[in-house]
């Protein structure tokens, strides 16, 4: 603790704790029991940042010295309880020592307070994550009430970090190891009844109300409450580090955890090994194991990379930093889909949970039927866990209108088409629908390879033509990448990204091109694990590969997903339209495979049951037995690194390419696009974060090599050979949010 703020501490303890004040907190004495309220006014929820350790220590002080204090309810003034610690503070780290120091603090006032034989009362008023749960659990008694949108958990691993403020200490010793690890390792939030049932919390309250009264006659009941580890003879639920049944779990766990994690996030490992060691001692020794692995963690380049990305980047996005400024906020209250497909039902789905009315269009009334049938059977699964009733299932259902008549969408104000890929159906439903729609309403286009521009040829105002491009399944993936054409306007696309923003997805903005910025380099991970195959690798060494790189799926079982009959009939149509601007599409040895595999063996994907692997209708998927007779494997494999460097280098540097060319319009919108879009290896932080982790420098010369061996495709983007000549990389490059051509 620095000495400014230590004097500050001392200033604030010199006080009852009826007479204390600090910014952000307020307390009121009853009857002998302190109610303290945490309330930043400056933030739309609390965060554990700048001065809330100096204050803490000094309330606990306050409450542990004054006689007249017989027990202390600590809750919030806000709808939220605790929702973590400020993340930002974390950059400021740059050594071990002041990672230790920074947990430390706290740590230090949270166990004074747990060991001052006074009762101690978390009464959560609602979510409560990371920091905050870990206040909650240096309570004697935790009480929350009992809301669906009320999250708690220790999500810190998803960040590459461990929870550092007793998480993996006290968790173990309240609910025993194996749950706390399976929580902790996983980042796994649980709802009230959950986290009651699980023992992180001990009763539910219906209102704020009702939780203060509850908080308040449990300290009457127990006036010199204590921590059950800081009673003689105490043992861990299930058995500590060394109980069989315990060994038995973290001797598995490891093993576990390497074969889904592929050793990519060494925070998984170190949340494991602060258990077991902590767990081997009493619980002072263990905070400080604990105290050190988070270090370990923070310092982490996993760490850094993911922080960077899904906090400091995403935060910015979300702020709005690539929405046109100058336009007041638009809520969307109608909206008319064409297209009763996976994509189209999908949306429609996502659009009622926000509680706008939905027009559904398809070529049949079944069709149509089908897709609101699809929001039903996502309600029931709702339902099943207890996230939803069915009063609210009927509510939502009826904002569904299946029709097949285009009259329907003359209300609405957005229309979004997710027709098939076929640019001649999507130009036939843009003017049948302009034909009944008002004049102010927006059209988007679902398409996730075809240009915008070209789309809204069709179009009598495309100013107003914007693309919408979701990802599948549409209810759970983050991501919609918002393409501007060449005549959009500026006030189309606030308006867009608005909607965006109100289904409750990320948005990203990018300029116009064939395959915009998700497809373009998704394409080339899939595209180069094809490649190795007809070089003959194996193609069991390029699956895992894929996987070992931090990649959600490798890339054959990819390709058979994404269909290869629609990846090749994508590439026909880009080479038809090329070629009529008098332009060639570049051949890529992935190519030949896809065609090969399609018209000769008839191989195309999952959804007819084979492709590059076999779907028997009962047993798992496995390769194509004769896909190494078709496709010989080499004598000299390479090796594994190889195969690495070759899936991340491709799409990292087309990734650098598309921002070159203005493609995508800022570093953070190109590496949150890359996690949430195809799920780039989260543990790198995006592609281009990626490559300011390898160094730019080392990443072209890297690239140099790629290209010498494999082609011109590796070959080092222009606007990475001048930031190696400059010395600059992605944190340094002007354009978050604006043009940079």
């Amino acid at each position: 603790m620095s000495t400014s703020s230590t004097t500050a501490t001392k200033e604030l303890s010199n006080k009852k704790i009826s007479d204390f004040s600090a910014p952000h907190f307020s307390t009121q004495l009853d009857d002998g029991i302190v109610t303290v309220s945490i309330d930043q006014t400056d933030r739309k929820m609390n965060v554990i940042g700048d001065g809330f350790n100096e204050a803490f220590a000094a309330l606990t002080d306050a409450f542990i010295t004054d006689e007249e204090a017989k027990g202390l309810i600590l809750t919030s003034g806000k709808s939220t309880f605790v929702v973590g610690a400020d993340i930002d503070r974390l950059a400021e780290v740059e050594t071990a020592e002041q990672a230790f120091d920074l947990v430390e603090d706290l740590k230090h006032s949270l166990r004074k307070l747990e060991m001052a034989n006074k009762p101690v009362v978390a009464a959560i008023t609602g979510t409560a994550l990371g920091g905050g749960l870990e206040l909650a659990l240096a309570c004697h008694h935790r009480i929350a009430i009992d809301s669906p949108k009320t999250q708690l958990g220790l999500p810190e691993v998803k960040l590459g970090l461990l929870p550092g403020g007793g998480g993996t200490q006290r968790l173990p010793r309240l609910i025993g190891i194996q749950k706390a690890v399976e929580l902790m390792t996983q980042g796994k939030a649980l709802r009230p009844k959950q986290a009651l049932e699980a023992g992180l919390i001990d009763a539910l309250a219906t209102d704020k109300a009702d939780l203060i009264d509850q908080a308040k006659q449990w300290i009457k009941d127990n006036p010199e409450a204590r921590q059950p580890w800081d009673n003689k003879g105490f043992k861990i639920p299930g058995g500590n580090s060394a109980h069989p049944k315990s060994v038995q779990v973290l001797s598995v766990a490891p093993a576990m955890v390497n074969q889904k994690s592929h050793g990519n996030y060494p925070a998984v490992t170190h949340i494991l090994s602060s258990v077991f060691e902590g767990c081997l001692t009493d619980i002072d020794n263990g905070l400080e194991i604990e105290s050190r692995y988070f270090a370990a963690c923070v310092l982490s380049p996993e760490s850094k990379n993911m922080i960077n990305t899904l906090w400091t980047q995403l935060n910015s996005i979300k702020k709005g930093q690539s929405r046109p400024s100058g336009f007041e906020r638009n809520q969307i209250s109608k909206v008319g889909i064409l297209g009763a497909g996976m994509m189209g039902a999908g949306i429609a789905y996502v659009a009622v949970k926000a509680g706008i009315e939905v027009v559904l269009l398809d070529s049949s009334l079944e069709n149509a039927e089908k897709g609101k049938g699809c929001s039903s059977k996502l309600l029931d699964k709702a339902i099943s866990r207890g996230h939803s009733t069915d009063a609210k299932k009927q509510a939502l259902l009826a904002l569904i209108q299946p029709t097949t008549s285009y009259e329907d969408l003359k209300d609405c104000e957005l229309i979004i088409e997710a027709v098939f890929e076929d640019i001649k159906v999507k130009a036939k439903c843009t003017a049948q629908a302009e034909a009944v729609i008002a004049e102010s309403a927006l059209y988007a286009s679902n398409t996730s390879t075809l240009p915008i521009t070209s789309l809204a040829k069709a179009s009598k105002r495309p100013n107003q033509f914007i693309g919408l491009h979701f990802f599948s399944p549409v209810d759970k993936m983050p991501l919609v990448e918002i393409i501007v054409g060449e005549q959009t306007d500026e006030a189309t696309l606030a308006k867009a990204f608005d909607f965006v923003t109100q289904i409750g997805k990320t948005p990203i903005v990018v300029n116009d091109s064939r395959g915009f910025y998700t497809s373009r380099v998704f394409g080339t991970y899939i595209s180069e694990g094809i490649a190795m195959l007809s070089e003959g690798v194996h193609p069991r060494s390029i699956e895992v590969a894929g996987l070992k790189s931090g990649m959600p799926m490798p890339p054959l079982a990819l390709q058979d997903e994404v269909s290869l009959s629609l990846s090749l009939k994508v590439r026909e149509q880009a080479q038809q339209a090329l070629e009529a601007e008098g332009k060639s599409l570049t051949e890529h040895p992935a190519h030949a495979v896809i065609k090969k595999m399609v018209n000769k063996f008839g191989r195309e994907g999952k959804k007819t049951g084979k492709g590059f692997y076999d779907y028997p209708e009962s047993g798992e998927k496995h390769l194509w037995p004769e896909l190494t007779t078709h496709y010989p494997v080499s004598d000299n494999q390479p090796e594994q690194q190889e195969l690495i460097d070759r899936l991340l280098y491709i799409q990292s540097n087309e990734s650098a390419r598309c921002y070159e060319e203005n493609v995508v319009r800022s570093v953070a919108d190109a590496n949150v696009g890359s996690l949430f879009g195809w799920g780039f290896a989260p543990n790198r932080g995006g592609t281009l974060q990626f490559i300011n982790s390898v160094g730019v420098e080392q990443f072209v010369k890297r690239s140099r090599e790629l290209a010498e061996a494999y082609g011109e495709r590796f070959a080092p983007a222009k606007i990475l050979i001048e930031m190696a000549e400059s010395g600059k990389n992605f944190g340094d490059v002007v354009g978050d949010g604006e043009s940079h051509d």
